[in-house]
């Protein structure tokens, strides 16, 4: 494996952005980035390189993040938090509009609403949502079509 400060700086963005996505809250990110980043030091000699190390490292976060909830019960639900506007998509939706959406995304169910949520407002490609889950990018970008389709459905259901 590469210098873990090279493996830092090439990846912290990703891994950042990943759990941006999974919280909505700049600091916690931050804090869990740097757990991740922590724990990935501390099992370093495990990295058997069967898989790109930006999913190693996801999978890391997304471990930390599961610790974080268990050890944090009384916090306020991630899921709950409204996220600011982030991609050109949305800044065309009214604010009603947006709060609904969000709605309607949020009840989506696996694996549909973390895909548009990784997409959305992580900003990931679908290689990078396909490392994340462990699959391939043409199932990222079927599963985010898919999920699209359900959301639009929901929305012109309700107009």
């Amino acid at each position: 494996m590469q210098p873990m400060e090279e493996v830092y700086r090439r990846h912290a963005r990703t891994v950042y952005r990943y759990l941006l996505t999974l919280t909505r809250d700049d600091d916690l990110a931050e804090e869990l980035t740097q757990e991740t980043f922590y724990q990935a030091i501390r099992s370093s000699d495990r990295f058997d390189g069967s898989c790109a190390v930006s999913t190693w490292l996801c999978a890391i976060a997304k471990n930390v993040l599961a610790t974080y909830r268990r050890k944090h019960p009384a916090a306020e639900d991630v899921d709950e938090q409204i996220l600011p506007t982030a991609s050109a998509e949305e800044d065309a939706v009214s604010e009603v509009g947006r709060l609904e959406l969000l709605k309607k995304l949020h009840a989506l169910r696996e694996p549909y609403r973390e895909v548009l949520y990784l997409r959305a407002f992580g900003g990931l490609s679908f290689r990078e949502i396909g490392e994340v889950q462990g699959k391939t990018e043409n199932w990222a970008r079927v599963t985010f079509y898919r999920g699209k389709e359900l959301l639009r459905k929901e929305v012109d259901e309700d107009a």
